[in-house]
């Protein structure tokens, strides 16, 4: 094989449910085939692996609005379309449970049980007034860009979802 082959690398940016479970879909998948796989969330993409409860700790005032808008934890994450003030969120999930899919919160702990690597963007964790206590157990590593392009520079594949 060659270097990378083995190797894939997701920025994570979106938080909306759909593009969250798209990510989680394909990385316990390339897990599940031997690869190692590292999903890099940043910006609204953080709200996937925030806690629900985020405290409030030292903010400045932006942060404290930015917080109040963009609640995060992944049980409250929209449709990226068609979200119809939540109706179209309980379709997909039905649907999901019809066909036996593992919902976003089921989807987690499996891709941490394959060993899919959860790193957090500092940078944006700044920006939105985010500490590393706001995060599930499931996060690896809190680190910058630079982390991230290391990682994708020796992937096979990288996306940005």
């Amino acid at each position: 094989m060659n270097e990378g082959s083995d190797k894939a690398t997701i920025v994570v940016f979106s938080g909306e449910l759909d593009r969250a479970l798209a990510a989680f879909n394909i990385a316990t998948t390339a897990a599940s085939m031997g690869m190692e796989v590292t999903m890099f969330f940043t910006f609204w993409g953080l709200n996937v692996i925030t806690k629900e409860r985020v405290e409030a700790g030292e903010k400045n005032a932006l942060q404290k609005m930015m917080g109040l808008m963009n609640r995060g934890g992944a049980r409250r994450l929209k449709l990226s379309r068609l979200n119809m003030l939540g109706g179209g969120k309980a379709a997909m999930k039905m649907l999901m449970r019809e066909y036996r899919m593992p919902s976003l919160e089921e989807m987690i702990p499996m891709a941490k049980e394959l060993g899919v690597r959860f790193l957090a963007c500092t940078t944006s964790m700044a920006l939105m007034g985010l500490g590393e206590s706001d995060f599930i157990s499931e996060v690896d590593d809190f680190v910058g860009a630079a982390t991230y392009v290391e990682k994708a520079a020796g992937s096979k594949i990288n996306l940005f979802i």
